[in-house]
C-alpha cells in the first residue's frame, strides 16, 4: 500500500480534516491514529477510471468512478468494475472525522 497522509490536519472544533493520497490497487486507508470515527470520505482520482465494458447491443464502455466505504476508522475503496477492492487509478482523499 502506498497510502501517504498529510501530517498537517485542518480542526474544526472536535472534528479533524484529514487529506492524503492513496496509489493505484490500494484497497484501504486506516486512519485510526487521526480519527476516532469518520463522518465522511471523499476520492479525487488522478486520473480517469478504468473503463468498463456493459453487456448491451453494441456493448458500450462507462468510466465508473472508485466508490468509497467506511467502516469505523477504516475506508475501503472499490473499484468500479466489481471486481473486488482496490482503487482503479491513483489520487487524492479527504476525510473528516472526530479527533482520535
Amino acid at each position: 500500500m502506498a497510502v501517504s497522509i498529510d501530517p498537517r490536519p485542518t480542526v474544526f472544533g472536535d472534528r479533524y480534516v484529514v487529506t492524503g493520497t492513496y496509489a493505484a490497487t490500494d484497497t484501504t486507508i486506516d486512519l485510526s491514529a487521526q480519527l476516532s470515527s469518520i463522518d465522511m470520505c471523499v476520492l479525487t482520482p488522478t486520473a480517469e477510471p478504468s473503463a468498463v465494458t456493459v453487456t448491451t447491443t453494441p456493448p458500450a464502455d462507462l468510466n465508473i468512478a472508485d466508490v468509497v466505504q467506511v467502516n469505523g476508522t477504516t475506508v475501503t475503496i472499490h473499484n468500479g468494475d466489481d471486481a473486488g477492492t482496490g482503487a482503479s487509478v491513483a489520487g487524492t482523499f479527504m476525510a473528516m472525522g472526530r479527533r482520535a
